[in-house]
């Protein structure tokens, strides 16, 4: 037995280590396996409360697919309202409509006609009436379409432009009528639904117009309601319209044009452009034909226009 001891001596003898050197290694490996056994422990019992990586990604990626859409809505081509009446060929072609249904509504505007209602238009054209779901919103037909006491003016090829009312120059006799160019914000609070803002909103674009020309004007101040307008005009009339000096569409510059109140500067520059590609206009319902040009405004903005 004991020669059996002496020949398997225990391996730290046998490559000389010493005692000191022995507990060094003996904690050693306690420390790495006590360090392995932690690790496993934490491992199985640690629940994350925060987000966990792949949560994280899951959000950044939603992010970036919102910003995707975002950026698809904002290069995709904006719809503005428009008058049916003068869709052109590129522009039905955005809306959707085939060639044969561009076709028919130009055949039947060369025989001098309009359509007034989406039910018109897609008599006329024949759409789908999906599409006419889609489109339909954008439609904006002019106001003597919905209003049949307005008399329209013959012209060679249209009777779009509505004829302008004419002021009288003085009151009638008897009457309780003020001029409506010469009311003061503070006499214009006294009328109710008329408060400090729209009183002076109404004397600022008069202004701007250089004093009213007609009284149907004043529908086009922003923010007044159409009932308040009536109140008004029951008390207030247009008896001494300002001198006008016309602009000749033809012959006008971009900022000329622009200086019209109702046209901006960018519908200046499509109305120029028009006219050096098409030539001089003819009448001034040709300005229908731009796209975004205020249809409905056409005959307060023809007070301001000569050819």
């Amino acid at each position: 037995m004991k020669g059996f001891k002496s020949r398997f001596k225990p391996f730290w003898k046998l490559v000389g280590f010493n005692r000191q050197e022995r507990s060094g290694i003996f904690f050693l490996l306690l420390l790495i396996v006590l360090l392995q056994v932690g690790y496993v422990l934490m491992d199985s019992f640690y629940q994350p409360n925060g987000p966990t990586i792949f949560s994280e990604n899951i959000r950044l990626q939603t992010g970036i697919d919102a910003l995707k859409e975002k950026a698809e809505m904002e290069d995709a081509p904006k719809m503005y309202p428009f008058n049916p009446n003068f869709i052109t060929d590129h522009k039905g072609y955005v809306l959707g409509m085939s060639i044969s249904e561009i076709d028919r509504l130009h055949e039947f505007r060369a025989q001098h006609k309009f359509v007034n209602t989406p039910e018109d238009f897609q008599k006329v054209t024949q759409i789908s009436d999906s599409l006419l779901m889609v489109i339909t919103p954008f439609f904006k037909f002019p106001d003597w379409t919905k209003k049949a006491r307005r008399v329209p003016v013959e012209t060679s090829d249209s009777k779009f432009l509505e004829k302008p009312l004419v002021s009288e120059k003085r009151p009638p006799k008897n009457f309780p009528l003020h001029d409506l160019n010469a009311v003061t914000a503070n006499e214009l609070r006294a009328i109710s639904g008329i408060g400090e803002v729209l009183s002076k909103r109404i004397v600022k674009f008069r202004n701007r117009l250089g004093g009213f020309l007609v009284e149907e004007q004043l529908y086009d101040v922003y923010g007044l309601p159409p009932e308040v307008t009536k109140k008004v005009l029951r008390k207030y009339k247009v008896f001494n319209a300002p001198e006008v000096t016309k602009i000749n569409i033809n012959t006008a510059t971009v900022a000329q044009i622009a200086s019209i109140t109702y046209i901006r500067f960018d519908l200046a520059e499509e109305i120029v452009r028009y006219r050096e590609a098409n030539g001089p206009f003819s009448n001034l319902n040709e300005l229908l034909n731009i796209d975004r040009f205020p249809a409905e405004k056409i005959s307060r903005i023809a007070l301001y226009l000569s050819l």
